[in-house]
């Protein structure tokens, strides 16, 4: 509603102020015009009284008819400038039309609408002479007066073109703008997305696990149930606080998602461990004891493929050992890979849309890396990520 109303009072201005140099023109024609009128009054050159009223009578209506201009800029010029062969009183006006016509119109029709005009003021010259001057320097004036008028006029429509033209970029680096921040927006969603994907993954695998537990080993001794119960506990309270940090940012865009790093990979492989997993640890780059530096986003991208290698044990081959082994050296590049044995029943196949590995994936494409991922010789299961490692 706000803009139409802005619309609405540009588009109300502009025809204001249209009509207000519709107005000077006109006042300004007519005032050439009469001195016109004035010169004829004092002319001693005598002249019919029917011919000089008929020369008034054209030029005031020639006048009138100005206020049209806009809407029949072609058709006036041409009537003015042919009223122009026999009446002096009108070429005011039809000097306005021309200039009009270089406006508005085409550069084929402001060339025909000159032609015109100067063969009807070259017709008025011979049929009534100027005697104040030769009729040389008339007839120059004439064409240097005509040229002037359409250039005028074309300089005026080339700069309302340069502005057109302006706004036209203007809006068009708007909307361009608007799609850069609706790509980015989107974007930031999608990153949202696989952080509660990744995250939330992790921390509802962990209590699937526990919950089974307690389910199935109802004969187990009481300090054990309370283990895994306080794991369950412990877990929840983290999912829920993870989520709490997502809605946080998503309500603050301001704000940042706290991101783990590659030195947390040891808290998700006690976790894995604490859950029933068996992880065996081989960072041979020394990566995850601060022995080496790995910068923060190869080094978080790390951290989620050991994440999403964890998860997805748990959920096709629960309890099956797993190896994470992490090999690389400064300046070249840093490899990851999460291999899981087979596991001793058939293989679990719970819902899922491979959303973990493709998001995954992602991560690895956009820091110039690769993952791999397929079965094992021994029927296991592999996840491979090698990233750039910049010395």
């Amino acid at each position: 509603m706000a803009g139409a109303t802005q619309l609405s009072g540009r588009t109300f201005r502009e025809a204001v102020g249209d009509r207000t140099v519709d107005a000077t023109l006109i006042v300004l024609a007519a005032t050439v015009g009469l001195i016109t009128v004035v010169d004829q009054v004092n002319d001693p050159t005598p002249v019919s009284a029917w011919l000089r009223y008929a020369d008034w009578v054209t030029g005031a209506l020639g006048y009138l008819a100005l206020w049209w201009r806009r809407r029949f800029p072609v058709v006036l010029g041409v009537v003015l400038a042919v009223a122009s062969s026999f009446s002096e009183t009108v070429a005011p006006a039809a000097i306005v039309a021309l200039f009009t016509v270089a406006v508005h119109r085409s550069i084929r029709a402001t060339v025909v609408v000159c032609t015109i005009s100067l063969a009807a003021l070259g017709t008025y010259q011979l049929q009534w002479p100027e005697t104040t001057a030769p009729p040389l320097t008339v007839f120059i004036i004439i064409v240097l007066g005509h040229l002037a008028t359409v250039a005028w006029g074309l300089s005026v429509r080339s700069r309302r073109a340069l502005v057109a033209s302006l706004r036209e970029r203007a809006a068009a680096a708007e909307v361009e703008a608007l799609l850069r921040a609706e790509h980015a927006a989107r974007e930031a969603r999608e990153a949202l997305a696989r952080e509660m994907h990744d995250v939330l993954g992790h921390r509802l695998s962990l209590l699937s696990v526990h919950a089974g537990a307690l389910t199935y080993s109802r004969d187990a001794p009481a300090e054990d149930r309370a283990r895994a119960a306080e794991v369950v506990r412990e877990n929840a309270h983290r999912a829920l606080q993870d989520l709490r940090e997502v809605i946080g940012v998503l309500r603050a865009p301001v704000g940042e998602l706290p991101l783990p790093g590659v030195v947390d990979v040891l808290e998700l492989i006690d976790e894995a461990r604490q859950a029933g997993t068996p992880v065996e640890l081989r960072d041979e780059a020394g990566v995850t004891t601060d022995d080496r530096i790995l910068p923060a986003t190869p080094g978080r991208t790390l951290y989620r493929l050991v994440q999403e290698g964890l998860t997805n044990v748990r959920k096709h081959a629960p309890g099956t050992p797993v190896v994470v082994r992490i090999t690389g050296r400064p300046g070249d590049h840093v490899t990851a890979e999460v291999v899981n044995a087979r596991a001793a029943g058939p293989r679990s196949r719970p819902d899922g849309s491979g959303a973990g590995l493709r998001g995954l994936g992602e991560r690895a494409r956009l820091v110039g890396g690769q993952l791999d991922h397929g079965p094992t010789e021994s029927g296991g299961w592999r996840v491979r990520l090698r990233l750039p490692w910049p010395s």
